[in-house]
């Protein structure tokens, strides 16, 4: 218990810290214009203040993209469809490294398979911390959506996560120790270097975001843990199907964040205003049932990858 004890005194402090330099972040965005930054325009929020989803969420634009494009491909374009790579850790300005899928080293977060039919899987792979946001998993799955989102073979992205949960959120602890080596301020950096020309967004923003921004329709498969930055990742997909008892929440309230990873755009695209305030607010857990019932999730299944591979196949066949 006395770990346990000091462990949540270690991640709250790590959180207070965090909100206050989100909330002067915020503090200097707000003198620009809506065009100038992605940030949200408004004052600096006192840390652990409750969020409210009509004061920020409707500060962010909508950011419009060209969704979707021509389901024809080109004749001379080809798929590997049995090849498996892992994107690796880099900085945005550095060519990603291609590394064999049984690589061991834990900086490579993120596998990528070519499936049939222009079919990719993207798959979280850090099972060992229940696919946990650390630094290295940051920047590998903005590498990914980033790279897709030029690749004219793909046709649908099926998103996933490797062993006992899809996401969990933040690894706050290991964040914390990487906070002396610049982590806080590549999170915040903006534009991250992922989004293109076009990109505001910084790097915690764009893990989430970016999938929406694809051209082909993504889906998002449930299982186990769905929490907080997880819970934003999968509400940039354009499908999430779910197993019944997948456990979601969206977490950020327990830390005395703000969800601002996206899901102040996508989270009131999906649910009802004061759903959606009340889901923020509280971090209540909800299992995938009641998701499905309030519109969170599209579908709950027994086997949610294999309802996206159908779904998947379905749509490349229109």
């Amino acid at each position: 218990m006395m770990r346990i004890a000091l462990l949540h005194r270690t991640n709250c402090r790590f959180a207070s810290d965090l909100w206050r330099r989100l909330a002067t972040r915020h503090g200097e965005m707000s003198s620009m214009s809506s065009t100038d930054s992605w940030a949200p325009q408004h004052e600096a929020i006192p840390p652990f203040h409750p969020f409210t989803v009509d004061r920020f969420a409707k500060s962010l634009p909508f950011v419009a993209s060209n969704r979707y494009h021509s389901s024809s491909t080109n004749a001379n374009e080809s798929t590997d469809t049995s090849s498996t790579i892992t994107y690796s850790k880099r900085p945005a300005t550095v060519a990603a490294t291609t590394i064999p899928a049984s690589s061991n080293s834990n900086d490579h977060r993120v596998k990528l398979s070519h499936l049939d039919q222009g079919i990719v899987h993207v798959q979280l792979s850090r099972p060992q911390k229940l696919n946990s946001l650390d630094m290295p998993m940051f920047e590998s799955i903005a590498e990914s959506a980033s790279r897709l989102q030029n690749d004219r073979t793909v046709r649908v992205v099926i998103l996933s996560g490797e062993g006992r949960a899809f996401c969990t959120g933040l690894d706050a602890k290991s964040v914390a120790l990487e906070a002396g080596s610049g982590a806080l301020e590549r999170l915040l950096e903006r534009p991250s270097g992922y989004g293109g020309v076009e990109g505001k967004g910084n790097l915690a923003q764009d893990v989430a975001f970016l999938w929406r921004q694809l051209p082909v329709p993504v889906i998002a498969v449930l299982h186990g843990m769905c929490f907080g930055g997880g819970m934003q990742i999968a509400l940039g997909a354009d499908f999430r199907f779910s197993t019944p008892d997948c456990k979601l929440s969206i977490m950020e309230a327990r830390w005395g964040l703000i969800p601002d990873m996206s899901a102040s755009v996508t989270l009131r695209e999906l649910v009802r205003i004061d759903v959606a305030k009340e889901l923020t607010m509280t971090g209540r857990i909800i299992s995938g049932l009641e998701g499905e019932k309030i519109g969170l999730v599209t579908r709950c299944v027994e086997d949610p990858m294999a309802e996206a591979l159908r779904v998947a196949r379905e749509i490349v066949e229109r």
